[in-house]
């Protein structure tokens, strides 16, 4: 993307939430191995990704990315791999019949395993270890073993990342992924005794489906409502681990980013003169930018220009994180200075980070009205502001854990110990990951809706 770039240009930047290996004899074994390995996703499904970010930041597609807050090694299993994927594209048929529009769907998925922490160390009953950072640098087990950085973790996620993305090609591609199946389940949710607003709409998807297969449209005549495209992404946190992993494009000659189809730079990273920007301007994968309250106007400007320096389309997605109740005091501005420079971005809401709380059990956990709130709050300043609402970017499972409270199965705090399975912070289970996909698609529908009133 950017001329002179070179993959190692990061190694002279100011460093932060970065481990410092002990073992460096063995961190440039690994990162030798990991050089000759196959990359994991390819520079023309970056490309074609690429395209269809652009599509969503006109309002002609929608974003949904989701999935776990960091991936385990221990809880690995093609179990849990379905159930997130089947999960994601429940929601994505939800929210396709609210917009009207086709959903983008990016997992958390096969590369999402280092986590930036708050505090470098963490202290249990006395004991000051430092913090897991996620399974690619240490363990989770709270012992001075298992939380030393070990290069060979980046092995361990290589091997599972590539088996993740082999299964989940297979499920997009072989008869799964089918809209009439993934309906089907959707259907089983609505049934639910609270579920009366949402069992409305699924009927009205269902028929939609009927009409089609009546108008002859079906799996068999139309090979697209029984296929997906499924994309991954991840925090590019452990930059070894992406420097390894980055290719040049035999078509293009540019670099590209191998260890995920988007790759996204946190709040805690976001350095305009820091090593995180420096890797992923030089890449020409779609590159994600968390920007949280203490975003300014001003590092906005020289991050947009850094890491978007011709103003590609579709190539930066700018990921809001504010917390309910305070994106009014944030996003405007924000909006305002990339209007002020023309930037072409899409813009996303996650509306998991800013809303953590810790409950009286002593657990993190985030109120799903809080998430929902923020969800509308980020619609409605859109909507003011003229401009579009592109996508939604959440930490989420398909399996049934209790780590956020409330939803249409009202996880109380004292159910929390009942499945908090997460390593890091807590995610919407496969329940409320639906209903909260309801409940944007009204928001996308109301927002149509308007639009046709207005031009009429």
């Amino acid at each position: 993307m950017t001329k002179g770039w070179t993959k190692t240009d990061w190694r002279a930047k100011p460093r932060v939430q970065m481990p410092d290996y002990p073992d460096q004899t063995g961190l440039k074994a690994v990162e030798a191995q990991l050089a000759k390995y196959p990359p994991l996703v390819f520079a023309g499904e970056a490309r074609k990704l690429k395209k269809q970010l652009a599509a969503a930041a006109e309002g002609k597609a929608f974003l949904l990315q989701g999935g776990d807050c960091a991936e385990s090694f221990a809880e690995f299993s093609a179990d849990n791999i379905r159930d997130t994927f089947r999960v994601m594209l429940q929601m994505a048929v939800v929210l396709t019949y609210g917009a009207k529009v086709p959903v983008i769907k990016v997992g958390r998925m096969a590369g999402q395993f280092a986590k930036p922490r708050s505090a470098p160390n963490e202290v249990i009953g006395g004991v000051d270890l430092p913090s897991y950072k996620g399974d690619i640098i240490n363990g989770f087990d709270f012992t001075p073993e298992a939380r030393i950085p070990d290069p060979l973790r980046m092995l361990q996620a290589y091997t599972q990342s590539a088996a993740s993305l082999n299964l989940l090609r297979a499920f997009s591609t072989g008869g799964f992924a089918d809209i009439h199946r993934v309906h089907a389940w959707t259907l089983g949710f609505a049934e639910h005794d609270k579920a009366e607003r949402y069992r409305a709409l699924s009927n009205r998807i269902s028929d939609a489906l009927d009409f089609m297969n009546a108008a002859g449209i079906t799996s068999e005549t139309a090979p697209s409502l029984a296929t997906v495209d499924f994309y991954t992404s991840h925090e590019a946190l452990l930059l070894e681990y992406e420097e390894a992993l980055c290719r040049i494009d035999s078509i293009t000659g540019q670099p590209v980013a191998g260890s995920g189809h988007m790759i996204w730079i946190g709040d805690r990273t976001r350095q305009p003169d820091g090593a995180h920007v420096e890797f992923a301007r030089g890449v020409l994968n779609p590159i994600g930018l968390k920007c949280g309250p203490s975003t300014t106007a001003e590092d906005l400007k020289i991050l947009m220009a850094k890491l978007n320096p011709q103003n590609e389309p579709g190539r930066l997605t700018l990921i809001a994180r504010f917390g309910a109740g305070k994106v009014g005091d944030h996003l405007p501005r924000l909006i305002k200075t990339v209007q002020a420079e023309g930037a072409n971005v899409l813009w996303s809401c996650d509306p998991m980070h800013g809303n953590t709380i810790k409950a009286a059990s002593g657990y993190k956990t985030r109120p799903f009205e809080s998430v929902l709130r923020e969800v509308r709050e980020f619609f409605d300043i859109h909507n003011a502001e003229g401009t579009v609402p592109g996508g939604v970017h959440f930490e989420m499972t398909g399996k049934d854990v209790t780590e956020c409270t409330g939803g249409l199965r009202a996880v109380k705090d004292e159910d929390l110990s009942d499945r908090y399975h997460t390593a890091c912070d807590p995610r919407l289970n496969a329940s409320q990951s639906l209903e909260l996909a309801f409940l944007v698609s009204e928001e996308l529908s109301a927002r149509r809706d308007e639009q046709r009133r207005i031009a009429l």
